[in-house]
């Protein structure tokens, strides 16, 4: 008889998915969020993404679209495209080299608002019944034209008046921010930037005609500098800063080190304001050094000495070395724009904007709007506040200030003219040498209701009042219709 067996079978063993599962999801909702974060930076950077050389959709568009104008303020064109004899495409900039680093160009790469704007240039927005009669006929479709903010006859005044010199111009309207001129010297030829392009990247020498000098240039302040310094100070003694005194015999000697006014000129007994409108490095090394530290390095950090800048186009940051550690020797340089500070004309713009504008910078620009070939309204851009830089009450100081520097001081050659001026000159030493000075001018017009702020320097020029005032009188006079 066979044995009954009771032992129970053996139970299966379950397999455990739910860590499978959840690996499963993660990974999920991982990829989800992958795809939806490109889909976004997609949506916000399409210019970026368009402009990208490695991006093929940017020969497409140009095989079906002619690129677009570049317009002036008045409808003047700056830049177009034209056939040749041979029935090739050609970009053709009217005004030459007047132009040349503002509007850049699209060959051999691209630059200024060729550059920027291309997104705009290579796409149309005409409507279908245009493309239908252009296909008929079997022509490429308009790209869509840009507008700017640049007044040529501004443009030609500054171009002009620069001459033969290195340097550059930078002409804003400072209640909006609107970008009115920009010229950069030494400059090329767009139209034929094809056939030295080669001669252009062997050039050794410090022309560097490519290099846009308004926004790229760096170069050391000099005195226009001692506006961050006045500011500084102004802060420290908001009440009491005109009790400031000083006597100046040329020169000022702390813990060893000399700081001499400009050729070593004696401008004796000085006070706040006729220490900055006669440009006494003497009385402003004094100045620096009785500013606290860290009052000195937040008023330059909110001057955006060493930060980012509110600027589409390319640009170099400026910088104003100071902390803790600072030598009082480089304090003292500091203070009177020498040293190792280094700053853009166009930087030094956006502050006099602010002094101006009650103590606001408005975001520069240059483009002012897109439209289709049919005038249609593609992009519009407006004035728009970037950010304080001082109070308003910190701005009437130094206005007041910068207006005597034209009554009383340096800037005399812009006094008794039909309009007022505000400004301040600079003599900025870039040598061993002090022979050797950048000529510098930043300042605006009227005093009373701001309209134009200009800042220039002139490469080894010497002094800004001999040198890049009378420059500046000329771009005013223009502004202001003067003969």
């Amino acid at each position: 008889m066979q044995e009954k067996d009771n032992r129970k079978p053996a139970r299966k063993k379950k397999i455990r998915s739910y860590p499978i599962i959840i690996l499963s999801v993660f990974y999920c909702c991982l990829l989800a969020s992958l795809l939806a974060y490109v889909c976004y930076y997609a949506g916000n950077n399409k210019q970026e993404l368009m402009n990208n050389s490695y991006n093929t959709r940017q020969q497409i568009l140009l095989a079906q679209n002619t690129r677009g104008k570049i317009l002036s303020r008045d409808g003047d064109v700056l830049a177009y495209t034209s056939l040749d004899e041979y029935g090739k495409e050609k970009r053709v900039y009217p005004y030459g080299k007047e132009f040349a680093h503002v509007v850049g160009y699209s060959t051999n790469g691209k630059a200024g608002i060729e550059a920027s704007e291309n997104y705009y240039l290579i796409n149309t927005s005409i409507d279908l019944q245009d493309k239908v009669a252009l296909d008929t006929q079997g022509e490429k479709y308009p790209g869509d034209n840009v507008y700017t903010t640049l007044d040529v006859n501004l443009q030609e005044v500054a171009f002009n008046a620069l001459s033969a010199r290195k340097g550059a111009i930078v002409v804003t309207n400072p209640k909006t921010g609107e970008i009115l001129a920009m010229v950069s010297k030494p400059d090329f030829d767009p139209n034929t930037i094809q056939q030295d392009w080669a001669s252009l990247l062997a050039d050794k020498s410090t022309d560097a005609k490519l290099l846009n000098r308004a926004t790229q240039g760096l170069y050391p302040p000099g005195s226009t500098f001692k506006i961050a310094t006045a500011l500084a100070y102004i802060k420290e003694h908001p009440d009491n800063y005109s009790d400031y005194k000083f006597t100046c015999n040329g020169k000022y000697t702390y813990e060893g080190e000399t700081i001499s006014c400009y050729h070593g000129e004696n401008h004796g007994y000085v006070d706040f304001v006729s220490s900055f409108a006669k440009s006494c490095n003497s009385s402003f090394a004094n100045i620096g050094l009785e500013v606290k530290r860290k009052t000195f390095q937040s008023t330059l950090k909110n001057l955006m000495f060493g930060e980012e800048l509110p600027l589409t186009m390319n640009y170099n940051k400026s910088s104003a070395q100071l902390d803790d550690e600072t030598e009082s020797s480089d304090v003292m340089q500091l203070s009177i724009g020498q040293g190792a500070t280094l700053v853009s004309p166009m930087h030094m713009n956006m502050i006099t904007c602010s002094i101006a504008n009650k103590g606001i910078l408005m975001k520069p620009y240059v483009v002012s709007g897109v439209k289709s070939e049919t005038g249609k309204e593609v992009k519009s851009y407006s004035s728009e506040s970037y950010k304080r830089l001082m109070s308003e009450k910190e701005s009437e100081i130094l206005t007041t200030m910068m207006e005597a520097v034209v009554q009383s001081g340096t800037a005399s050659k812009l006094k008794g003219l039909t309009y007022t001026a505000a400004g301040k000159t600079g003599s900025a030493e870039f040598n061993d040498s002090t022979s050797d000075s950048h000529a510098w001018f930043t300042g605006f017009a009227p005093v009373e209701d701001p309209k134009v702020c200009v800042t220039i320097i002139v490469e080894d020029a010497g002094s800004g009042g001999s040198y890049a005032v009378p420059i500046a009188k000329r771009i005013f006079d223009a502004y202001f219709g003067v003969e």
